[in-house]
């Protein structure tokens, strides 16, 4: 198939990951190349896919360059910059021959224009429902535009407004290869991730506290003045930050850990950092925060989101799980291999419907840019 894949442009699609959604797209990408696909990675143009997939700049660089998401996240300034930059992709995405369009987006054009266009079309949605996206989302809706959601708590959250969404469940994989198991930790916590307020590194440090374990701490620096007042004044000989490593020295620094602390203070969509680090055999002491009890399962130890104290008693719990057990159960669920079987289905499906005949839908909500060359909505 050719295959254009829609990424997010916050961040570029280059190793380092700056998070899950930016090694989502890398990852997806090359195992879609490696099943002998063509593969169009649209993207902001510093990013750096895979060989072999060519790369379709979306902006010139990522925007959080430009307008910082702590400081521009919902103002009309960045709106504008990231409407302008998909508007400007659009016709390329309908007539580029493409047989499907892999969406990880996160914006609101690409499925309308789907919709409008008969274009098949699969969205995954990473992300609890915002307001524009889900309008964009329940308006778009078609047997050839299709959505995914990476877990049944997430499904729950997204088909609230509608039960004739087609909406799936396709849970993300990752490379096992990559995440190897190591047969025994070396009796240090992990914490890995982007380190903001939501992704709860404070109590993940107060939890290997209240522990007595030594701490190490990996990822990009997302938010220096929360990272200044919750991380710094702790570093130390048993506490440490140790960069944002690419993924095969990351992956390393994981597997040797005794016990990943996994701490979410939003309603977590998946867990992609618990699952990578399940995946080398280390269990997990985390928050149940939306997905997490359903993908940590039998991998961890769970305890109410934000309950610190609870957190340092569960890392102490979990160190004693059978790490072969961890890694098995994480290798049958959350293998690259299944996400991409998954995918593959799900993008014949959407070709294979191209012709079925439109749901009802109120055409004037349809917000899409005036371009030429579109047919008009009533064309349907």
């Amino acid at each position: 198939m050719r295959i254009a894949l829609i990424a997010h442009i916050r961040h570029p699609i280059a190793m380092p990951f700056m998070g899950g959604m930016e090694a989502h797209s890398y990852a997806l990408s090359s195992a879609l190349r490696d099943r002998g696909h063509d593969v169009t990675m649209f993207a902001s143009g510093d990013s750096k896919p895979p060989s072999g997939v060519r790369l379709h700049p979306i902006v010139e660089h990522h925007y959080d360059r430009d307008f910082p998401w702590h400081r521009f996240h919902g103002t009309d300034a960045l709106n504008a910059h990231l409407d302008a930059a998909f508007e400007g992709i659009l016709n390329q995405l309908r007539d580029g021959g493409f047989d499907v369009i892999h969406n990880n987006s996160l914006h609101r054009y690409p499925p309308r224009m789907a919709r409008r266009d008969r274009v098949p079309m699969l969205t995954s949605l990473h992300v609890p429902p915002f307001d524009a996206l889900r309008r964009a989302v329940h308006a778009s809706g078609a047997a050839w535009n299709r959505f995914t959601v990476c877990s049944s708590e997430q499904l729950k959250v997204w088909s609230s407004a509608t039960s004739e969404l087609p909406l799936h469940i396709a849970y993300n994989g990752i490379d096992t290869a990559r995440w190897s198991f190591r047969p025994q930790g070396d009796g240090i916590a992990v914490w890995f991730g982007r380190i903001t307020p939501n992704k709860g590194t404070a109590e993940a440090v107060r939890a290997a506290r209240y522990a007595g374990l030594p701490l190490r701490i990996f990822g990009p620096v997302e938010d220096q003045a929360y990272f200044d007042q919750v991380v710094a004044p702790f570093l130390g000989p048993t506490m440490a930050y140790c960069g944002n490593l690419d993924p095969d020295m990351l992956a390393d620094a994981v597997s040797r850990a005794s016990v990943c602390l996994f701490t979410p203070r939003w309603n977590e969509p998946f867990g992609l950092a618990a699952v990578e680090a399940m995946s080398c055999g280390v269990p997990v002491a985390a928050f149940d925060a939306g997905a997490v009890s359903e993908v940590v399962g039998e991998g961890g130890a769970i305890v109410e989101e934000g309950d610190v104290v609870g957190l340092a008693a569960a890392a102490l719990r979990a160190m004693r799980l059978d790490r072969h057990d961890v890694r098995q159960q994480t290798v049958s669920r959350f293998g690259l291999d299944t996400m991409i079987d998954r995918y593959e289905e799900l993008y014949r499906l959407c070709i294979a419907e191209r012709d079925t005949p439109a749901p009802d839908v109120d055409f004037p909500s349809i917000e899409l840019p005036a371009w030429a060359g579109v047919l008009p909505l009533a064309a349907e």
